[in-house]
């Protein structure tokens, strides 16, 4: 969540902040509630140095209808202590409600915008390869294979499920074995997190109370299925001070991800793009402040690195503060160019939440030995988001013959397989 702060000695540049991200934030409200909130903790302190000063005067009385008198009035004071506190109770709850509803504030350099039209993009690396024929959608290249079906999928959980089978199963495992691997050569420690969490953990990372509605919840033991990785491994650390000798911490994890898709009727309908469950391997790091903007540069780099030992051709676009998202102050996607069904699709996101996650989870750090307290900054970026790597892998590496052709880097996690066909 955002600085307190921030809002009551900057509120102009706050509610201009929430303009660009098109968001309608209560930043009034907040402003009125904390200001009484302020009031009211003035008031209550004031009445508790008054009781406490009567209470040392009863206890020096002798005078029994002094005392008594003196009693009475503190009585007084007590019951009007009371609703006071009750009041300020009330107050801090619902700043504290109305604050979780507030986005983080875009950095100085994130492009302007509305929508996603005005997304930049940064650069495009690779060429998209040309076919002797119209390539085939992985919706119909796989059954083809016989390595994905869809029908068996929706026969056994509905719409926006589906089926891997035989090598297209292996290939997906090895998928994941290689970027895990990949990522751990770049310095990264493999964490397998629990894939439900509490729901304090999803307030934590930023999920709650803003998505909800896409969240898979067991109302019965109120656990919360996770989106993504990055919600356990927000909150590893939370509540936690760290020494700044520990910084930076670097984690990657591989989990299933459940989301519900609502979506409009006709938007990414065939194939595999868009599921209710889907895998994926999640970079996340924490950082201090002064070094996190260079962090992003190197994550970005180590997302790449999964593009380039694939050989498929990506670009890496900035969002504009109309698509940045609700807990990123930056973000870079890095998208795949699949033929077959002739789209760029968003294969990881790559954002800097700065201390927004770390206010919310309690996750600091202590510059040196004896110094104050401060907030981290978090990351974080998948690295790389199945099935659509696998949409891309499939279509960009299919042959005049119908047979898909292993990326080089991915034949020894398939047992030297070569050619699916």
């Amino acid at each position: 969540m955002l600085d307190i702060n921030v809002i009551r000695e900057q509120p102009e540049t706050v509610k201009k902040a929430m303009s660009d991200l098109n968001v309608k934030a209560p930043i009034d409200v907040i402003l009125q509630l904390d200001a009484r909130r302020r009031e009211l903790l003035t008031q209550t302190e004031a009445l508790r140095a008054e009781r406490n000063a009567a209470s040392k005067e009863i206890s020096r009385t002798t005078d029994p209808e002094a005392r008594r008198s003196r009693i009475e009035q503190m009585r007084a004071v007590g019951d009007t202590l009371g609703q006071l506190e009750q009041e300020l109770r009330r107050t801090e709850e619902q700043v504290s409600a109305l604050m979780l509803q507030v986005p983080n504030l875009p950095s100085p350099g994130v492009p302007i915008g509305p929508d996603e039209s005005h997304n930049l993009i940064v650069r495009q690396v690779g060429e998209q390869p040309a076919f002797a024929s119209e390539p085939l959608p992985h919706w119909d290249l796989g059954p083809s294979l016989d390595i994905l079906d869809l029908d068996r999928g929706v026969k056994l959980s509905g719409t926006r499920f589906y089926i891997l089978r035989g090598l297209g199963a292996r290939l997906q495992r090895a998928l994941i074995t290689w970027m895990l691997d990949l990522h751990l050569a770049q310095g990264y420690t493999e964490i397998y997190p629990p894939y439900m969490v509490r729901r304090e953990m999803m307030v934590g990372a930023a999920q709650l109370p803003k998505f909800e509605d896409n969240i898979y919840h067991d109302a019965e033991e109120d656990f919360w299925f996770i989106g993504t990785s990055e919600i356990p491994l927000t909150n590893l650390h939370r509540d936690e001070i760290l020494p700044a000798s520990a910084l930076p911490l670097k984690y990657v994890s591989y989990t299933p991800c459940f989301r519900r898709e609502k979506m409009s009727a006709g938007r990414d309908v065939r194939g595999i793009k868009r599921g209710h469950q889907f895998d994926k391997v999640e970079m996340y790091q924490l950082t201090t402040p002064e070094t996190s903007y260079d962090t992003l540069e190197t994550m970005i780099g180590d997302a790449e690195a999964v593009c380039q030992g694939l050989n498929v051709p990506y670009r890496l676009v900035q969002m504009c503060t109309g698509d940045l998202g609700f807990q990123a102050a930056t973000k870079f996607d890095l998208e795949v160019w699949a033929p077959g069904v002739q789209e760029w699709l968003e294969v990881s996101s790559l954002s800097n939440c700065t201390d927004f996650q770390a206010r919310r989870a309690n996750i600091r750090y202590r510059p040196e030995p004896g110094a104050k307290p401060r907030y981290v900054h978090t990351l974080n970026g998948s690295g790389l988001a199945l099935p659509r790597v696998m949409i891309a892998v499939m279509e960009n590496y299919q042959q005049p013959d119908g047979t898909i052709l292993v990326p080089p880097a991915l034949r020894p996690y398939m047992g030297g397989i070569e050619i699916i066909r």
